[in-house]
């Protein structure tokens, strides 16, 4: 997936997209609804395949904005000038967004958020897509029979040479990864002992290659630069699929997910709530998007969907799903991003 460090960072790179084409061009009575997303592939994709067949149905318009700024999302809900409608984030700012005021609540009466897990739904936020952090391997540099299948094998530098790629993200499951190998049980992960965690980072410090987008991270691991990386699933599938001696390994692996919330404010407000209700319900159009990009469906009705070969490699395949160890909490880093972020970049730059 590819992602900005921070939204408020691509505030500049905000391009207007034409409307997309088809059924709802001509629209209906001027029904409209502006969609955000992280922009490219990372917006095409899942517009044709999960925004727009509901729009083509319901004769509305669908126009488009990227990519997701919090700053933006902020500025126009404060100023009362809103002009977005739907915007993909990561949950932590839907948490935020939703205690300020700053998103709409989800309506029980028209979403039904009992389809999908209930942990990656918020008051304000729906899910759009699932994802995870594995163990992103180089397939010359160590075997399918001889890689790190646990964090603490990955942080084994003695059994397992070679650098260690890490997303420069404080919510990039690196503090995670880091507790788990130093023997935290998954359940016990949250709230974070961010202290223990940055000693065990200390430990591989010297072997710590960062990234900050899903293209580097390939690079890096497909090279062999870098033979071990904290990676996102589908990046490593991707590259497989091209070619790469890359691959995942699915134990231990860390949930993530992305959320789409309705700005406070919203002119279709209404709209932006029939949608998400129409995705949440229809497994086909989020199995088209996987199929796509090998990001998972959050509906399980979807998997049926699913091409086998892209199934294998999705966090909500039954023989993977076994080998979670947490779901990502959204909450605590809603509360604790800003102060880990600054002790973060600071242990980096030391």
């Amino acid at each position: 997936m590819k992602r900005v460090a921070t939204a408020a960072a691509a505030a500049s790179a905000v391009t207007l997209l034409a409307a997309c084409g088809g059924a709802a061009a001509e629209g209906d009575g001027g029904k409209e609804l502006t969609v955000v997303m992280w922009g490219g592939a990372d917006q095409e994709t899942p517009v044709s395949a999960g925004v727009q067949p509901w729009a083509d149905a319901a004769g509305v318009t669908v126009k488009q904005d990227s990519p997701s700024d919090y700053a933006k999302f902020r500025a126009q809900v404060e100023s009362g000038r809103v002009a977005w409608d739907v915007v993909e984030v990561e949950p932590n700012f839907a948490h935020t967004a939703c205690t300020n005021g700053w998103a709409v609540k989800l309506d029980a009466t028209t979403v039904d958020t009992s389809l999908v897990d209930p942990e990656t739904v918020g008051e304000c936020g729906a899910p759009l897509l699932e994802y995870a952090f594995t163990i992103g391997y180089n397939t010359e540099a160590f075997s399918v029979e001889n890689h790190p299948r646990t964090w603490a094998e990955f942080f084994d530098t003695e059994q397992f040479p070679g650098k260690r790629g890490f997303w420069k993200y404080a919510t990039g499951a690196m503090f995670e990864a880091a507790l788990l190998a130093d023997g935290v049980a998954p359940g016990e992960l949250y709230p974070l002992d961010i202290d223990r965690a940055f000693r065990k980072l200390d430990t591989i410090k010297d072997e710590i290659v960062f990234y900050e987008t899903g293209e580097q991270q390939q690079q890096l691991v497909a090279s062999g630069e870098v033979p071990l990386i904290q990676a996102w699933n589908g990046r490593i599938f991707s590259a497989a699929q091209e070619g790469q001696p890359v691959a995942n390994e699915w134990n231990e692996h860390l949930l993530s997910y992305d959320q789409v919330v309705i700005p406070n404010g919203s002119p279709n407000a209404d709209l932006a709530q029939e949608w998400i209700a129409w995705y949440l319900e229809n497994p086909k159009a989020q199995a088209d998007y996987a199929n796509a990009v090998a990001y998972g469906p959050v509906n399980d009705a979807a998997l049926e969907f699913v091409e086998p070969d892209v199934l294998e490699e999705l966090p909500g395949a039954p023989e993977n799903a076994a080998k979670r160890a947490a779901v990502i909490d959204y909450g605590y880093w809603a509360e604790h991003y800003d102060a880990v972020s600054e002790r973060l970049n600071e242990w980096a730059a030391r």
